[in-house]
Order: C-alpha cells, then sequence, then structure tokens
C-alpha cells in the first residue's frame, strides 16, 4: 500500500490525506490534539528551513547570473503584483457595494494585539527591514532584509574565484535536496491541520458570519479565477487557465492549510523549478512575493473595513472608496508573511473613516473569529499568485 502512495504525484496525495482529514476531524475529533502535532511539525519545518533556503539560493542565484539569464523578468512581475493587488482590492469595493456586510460589535474586545498606528508607520517598518542584521533576519524570517543580504552578498561574490562559485552552487543543492525531503512530507502534515482545523472550529463558531464569509471569500475567488487569469492571458497571448489551475492546486492547496505565505514558499519555488521558470528569476520574486504580494490581503483590509463602515452608517462616497482601495494596496505590502498578518493592518484603514481604534480592535477580533476560512482562502491566493505571475512572465519570455 505505501508503495502504491509513493508512485502517486504529490497534490494526489494531499488531497487523499484532506480527504482522510475531514473523516478522521468528523469521527474522532477527541484525538485532533494528538494528530495536530503532524500538522505543526510541519509547519515548523518549512518554517525553519525556508530562510536560509531563500538566502543560499537567491546569493547562489545572483553570485552566479550571467547577462540574459533573466534578472530583467522582476519589473514586469513586480509590475503584475502591483496591478494584482490594485484589482483585488477595487474588487472588494465591488462586493461590498453589490453584497454590503454587517458587524456585531460589542462593549470591549478582547483583542490586546498592537497595530501599526499608520501607513507612514507601515512603510517605515517595511524600509528599515531592508538594514537589519542578517543573523536578526534570518532568526526572525525578516524576508526582505534576507532577501537585501542575499542580493549585496550575491552581487559582491559574482567576481569571485570560480572555486567560490561552486561552493555556493553546492550548498545551494544540498538545502534544495533538503527541502524536497520536508515537502515530501506534506500529506502528513496537511493531514493533521485539517483534522486540528475542522475538530477545533467546525462550523457552528461561523454561522454568525456566514454573509460576510461568503463575500470574503467569493471575492477571493473571483481575484483568483478571473482577474489573475486576465492578466495571465494579457501577458502570455494563451489560455492563462492550465496554469492558473496548477498553480491553485499545487500551491494554493498547501498555503491553505499551512495559512503562511512565508512557510509557503518552499513550495512555491520547488513548483517553479517543475514548471521550468529560472531560477535565478523565481529566487528572488517568489520571496519578494511572499511579503510585497498580498491581493488577499488587500481584499480582506477593504471588505472588513467597509463592513464596519456600514455598520456605523457611515457614508462613503464614489472617491473615497477608490482611496481605500489605494490605502489596502499599500498597507498589504506591508502585512507579514504569516498567519493573520492582515488583520492587524484594519485599523490603518478603518482610520480613514474616523473609526476608533476600540472600535477598529473588534473588526480585527471578529477577523479572528472568522479565520478558519478566512485567513486560509486568503494565504491559498496570495501564494498561489506568487509564483503564477511569476511563471506567467517567465515562461511568455521563452
Amino acid at each position: 500500500m505505501f508503495a502504491a502512495l509513493a508512485r502517486l504525484s504529490l497534490v494526489t496525495r494531499i488531497l487523499i490525506a484532506i480527504i482522510l482529514g475531514f473523516i478522521v476531524a468528523y469521527l474522532f475529533p477527541n484525538v485532533a490534539p494528538y494528530v495536530s502535532l503532524l500538522g505543526d511539525l510541519f509547519i515548523k519545518a518549512l518554517k525553519s528551513v525556508a530562510p536560509i533556503l531563500v538566502f543560499v539560493l537567491v546569493l547562489a542565484s545572483i553570485t552566479n547570473f550571467r547577462v540574459g539569464q533573466g534578472a530583467g523578468n522582476l519589473k514586469p512581475i513586480l509590475g503584475m503584483y502591483v496591478v494584482g493587488m490594485l484589482l483585488a482590492a477595487l474588487s472588494a469595493v465591488a462586493a461590498s457595494i453589490l453584497f454590503p456586510s454587517t458587524l456585531l460589535f460589542t462593549s470591549g474586545t478582547e483583542a490586546t494585539l498592537q497595530p501599526p498606528g499608520s501607513i507612514s508607520e507601515v512603510l517605515k517598518n517595511l524600509l528599515l527591514s531592508f538594514i537589519t542584521n542578517p543573523i536578526t533576519a534570518l532568526n526572525e524570517a525578516n524576508f526582505i532584509g534576507i532577501l537585501a543580504w542575499a542580493v549585496g552578498l550575491g552581487v559582491a561574490l559574482r567576481h569571485s574565484s570560480d572555486t567560490t562559485k561552486h561552493v555556493i552552487t553546492d550548498i545551494s543543492n544540498a538545502v534544495n535536496s533538503m527541502i524536497r525531503i520536508v515537502i515530501n512530507f506534506a500529506p502528513l502534515g496537511i493531514f493533521g491541520l485539517v483534522v486540528a482545523t475542522f475538530a477545533q472550529a467546525g462550523l457552528e463558531t461561523l454561522e454568525n458570519y456566514a454573509h460576510l464569509i461568503i463575500v470574503l471569500v467569493a471575492t477571493m475567488c473571483f481575484v483568483a479565477l478571473v482577474i489573475n487569469p486576465i492578466l495571465v492571458a494579457i501577458v502570455m497571448r494563451k489560455n492563462p487557465y492550465p496554469l492558473v489551475l496548477k498553480c491553485l492546486r499545487e500551491s494554493g492547496i498547501t498555503a491553505f492549510f499551512t495559512r503562511s505565505s512565508a512557510a509557503n514558499i518552499p513550495v512555491n519555488l520547488d513548483l517553479a523549478k517543475r514548471l521550468g521558470v529560472n531560477e535565478a528569476t523565481a529566487g528572488v520574486s517568489i520571496p519578494l512575493g511572499a511579503t510585497i504580494n498580498m491581493a488577499g490581503a488587500a481584499v480582506t483590509i477593504t471588505i472588513l473595513t467597509l463592513a464596519a463602515v456600514n455598520t456605523l452608517h457611515i457614508h462613503v462616497d464614489f472617491v473615497t472608496m477608490m482611496i481605500l482601495s489605494v490605502v489596502a494596496v499599500v498597507t498589504a505590502c506591508g502585512a507579514s508573511g504569516v498567519a493573520g498578518g492582515s488583520l492587524l493592518l484594519i485599523p490603518v484603514a478603518c482610520g480613514l473613516f474616523g473609526i476608533p481604534t476600540e472600535i477598529a480592535m473588534q473588526v480585527v477580533a471578529i477577523g479572528m473569529v472568522i479565520s478558519v476560512l478566512q485567513d486560509s482562502t486568503e494565504t491559498a491566493l496570495n501564494s498561489s499568485t506568487d509564483v503564477l505571475f511569476t511563471a506567467a512572465v517567465d515562461l511568455s519570455k521563452k
């Protein structure tokens, strides 16, 4: 039986694990605390290997870079990131107008997290991330700092001896071998995550916010299945859906359950390699996308902010909604690549409408209640889009 499973593709094994996870969560919910250890170990393994993987791959790519290898693809990829996020935010505005949501506020909130005070603070933190100590950046999984140091050292080592370049390449290959081992355990990790998620949360806690969840998830699906394919079709000038569906299937499913763009970086790099994407391009664009390409976060920030506005009966004109879309894109770029990173940026957007922090933090608390589906879907959209846009640009040039 194990030999037969080993011959199946990784995606097929993950789908089997998801189905088994649903069955176990429904029939034996009491085993969730024990089975969830598999999921915790898998996420921990991904998060542990991701920073050093990104550092070594980017360093090796730039050190061994030759003119014409594909670094020029980064500019159009970044352009697609920005346009995709803006269109996602505008889609969220349209969804909020067509299907307005309301929230249930209480007199207090349990949330004790501290959100950024303004957009300038978000941008300041983002810029300061570039000059973080490299050891600290690796320890804290600060991918902006990791990228900055990897690029700087890579440029400095471009004129090093061939022996040095071979050593760096060998280290990169060794780290790649480690990550392949981790990814092969994905079905077990996903199985544990599915059991834990549905045994603990179930559907009862989501009933009060069913409308809000439907609007959020439907908007993200619209972005993934309509907006993104249109952008890819413009770039590739061919049917985009084979590539779109492959990225959703092989990157989105894993990201849905890990709920971390950072943890999904190794999965995306592996998929990009199998798609034939230039490693020099993928080694920079995918880690960067995990930090700044947050279309799902832009949707979450926009819809939850407008839901609060609608609940408080605040009048919003068209121009203000457009400004909110831009603010959502800018703040989404500052969302961390971990679970729930976008929720703490909601108070920044709420500040546009004069909503007090106490109320805004209640919106954050509501976001945490529905995060079982909201954050999972958001991460699946964010992470799959990283590899999708990278592959679209790179493959179109070939």
